[in-house]
């Protein structure tokens, strides 16, 4: 971060647009100033054009006059029952409210809203670092107002509320998960204090619908390193709030001398991994919830120690009720997680052992379009510690990718469909939809994958012919 003298910050905020929102609340009488997230990203050095103007009177007033001196390239939006406006203008989105103190009840966090100071309107903001206002006023413009010491904690890379955080978390328990975010995003440490009151109010998340909890956990997911933000939330215990299935996976259990891994801290590697390849945030879910199904399927064995059979199957069933809970999207990208849920085990099994074309062709099949980003979440999830045999793995699995580039190219997923398929079997053998047919195509299918028989219809009837008279059909 950078460090500016009034004077300097006057020189930055020397635009147009600036010194016309000044001009307008002089002409009105009013104070009015940039706050929030514009000016604390001045200091980061952030570039951005949403920007919020603070006016101790009508907001609204301001705005509306503003808009009127833009012209009709500007467009404004006015919000009566919030006391807000926005105008859009070129690449810009200025936002304008009134300054205002707030009052909560103990089961909303709606507000009650009253005109307030520009002391008051700092007062209500959630941390430090979003509570500095810049005077846009001509006889003040360009004047720092700092009550809370937001400059020195943007320095130190702190995280912390400008009142007692308690109460700002109690009041309104999103900004919780907003702490996490700004902390997870900007790579900062929360403050003591405010971290213990994290822990003191996890449960006020209650009250928070899924879709605001569900977009502010999205914003961490796709920081450069989302499990700076994951460990801040199981550690406050926010997490066993929002996503217990992955909050249960913080657990390492030892018999007989023999202990498993802790998938949590597994998981978060692997999301990391994901992370450095890929800015998709449906991958990056898939990493995340890839083993959450080993908690059900966790089992000890005598012989083998312990074991997860079926983890994958059981996390991809998981999945669904995630994304419900959350109100995360249940339509394709929800699919798409499942999937690679699901499927994150088959390039490891294949990798660990011959990497044959019949085992390729059949993952090629399943995955379809998604066959890149599942390789790209199974080489994240080599996280072993032992170097040679990770390297063995790694090696296979550039085996496995040169043979679906090979299987590619010579155009694969148009020819492992069979040329027969399920409406000219039911035809053929005077069928309903059922249990046979869908026997008969897998035939077909099992052997075209297998490389068995050549997909073409000469050869494939014959074989269907042979099963069918096995099942009695002819």
């Amino acid at each position: 971060m950078r460090l500016y003298s009034d004077a300097q910050l006057a020189e930055i905020l020397d635009k147009d647009i600036f010194h016309l929102i000044g001009d307008t609340a002089d002409e009105l009488q009013l104070d009015c100033y940039v706050v929030g997230g514009y000016v604390r990203d001045i200091f980061l050095e952030r570039p951005s054009n949403d920007i919020d103007v603070v006016v101790v009177g009508s907001g609204i007033r301001v705005a509306d006059a503003l808009r009127r001196k833009l012209g009709r390239k500007a467009h404004i939006s006015v919000f009566r029952n919030f006391g807000t406006a926005q105008v859009k203008y070129r690449d810009m989105e200025i936002e304008f409210v009134g300054a205002r103190r707030e009052s909560y009840s103990h089961d909303s966090r709606k507000p009650v809203v009253e005109d307030g100071t520009l002391e008051d309107d700092q007062n209500r903001r959630d941390f430090t670092i979003n509570a500095m206002a810049i005077q846009l006023n001509r006889a003040h413009f360009g004047e720092l107002v700092d009550p809370f010491g937001g400059i020195d904690d943007l320095e130190d890379g702190i995280i912390r509320t400008p009142l007692d955080p308690d109460i700002t978390f109690s009041d309104d328990p999103l900004r919780m998960m907003r702490c996490v975010r700004f902390a997870t995003q900007l790579r900062f440490f929360i403050e003591d204090e405010t971290f213990d009151a994290l822990t003191r109010n996890a449960h006020r998340l209650e009250i928070i619908s899924g879709e605001r909890i569900s977009d502010e956990l999205n914003k961490i997911m796709l920081s450069p390193q989302p499990s700076r933000g994951l460990v801040d939330l199981q550690r406050s215990g926010l997490l066993g709030m929002i996503l217990p299935e992955v909050a249960a996976l913080d657990i390492v259990e030892t018999r007989c001398g023999r202990a498993h891994k802790n998938n949590f801290y597994h998981t978060l590697e692997v999301l990391d991994n994901v992370a450095r390849q890929s800015g998709n945030l449906w991958l990056r879910w898939a990493a995340l919830l890839h083993d959450v199904g080993k908690t059900r399927s966790k089992r000890w064995d005598q012989q083998l120690g312990w074991t997860f059979h079926n983890h994958n199957y059981l996390g991809a069933k998981m999945v669904p009720e995630i994304f419900r809970r959350l109100k995360e999207p249940m339509d394709s990208k929800m699919k798409y997680v499942q999937k690679l849920v699901d499927l994150h085990m088959r390039p490891i099994a294949i990798a660990d052992e011959e990497v044959t074309d019949s085992a390729v062709r059949r993952l090629m099949n399943d995955a379809g379009d998604d066959i890149d980003d599942l390789m790209t979440l199974c080489e994240a999830d080599i996280t072993s510690k032992n170097q040679v045999r990770k390297r063995q793995f790694l090696d296979n699995f550039r085996m496995v990718r040169e043979k679906l580039a090979d299987l590619k190219e010579r155009d694969y997923k148009r020819l492992l469909q069979p040329v027969i398929d399920g409406n000219e079997i039911m035809e053929m053998f005077h069928l309903k939809p059922c249990r046979e047919v869908g026997t008969l195509k897998q035939c077909l299918k099992d052997a075209v994958l297998d490389n068995k028989v050549q997909n073409e219809r000469e050869p494939l009837m014959q074989l269907l012919m042979q099963k069918a008279r096995q099942m009695g059909l002819c």
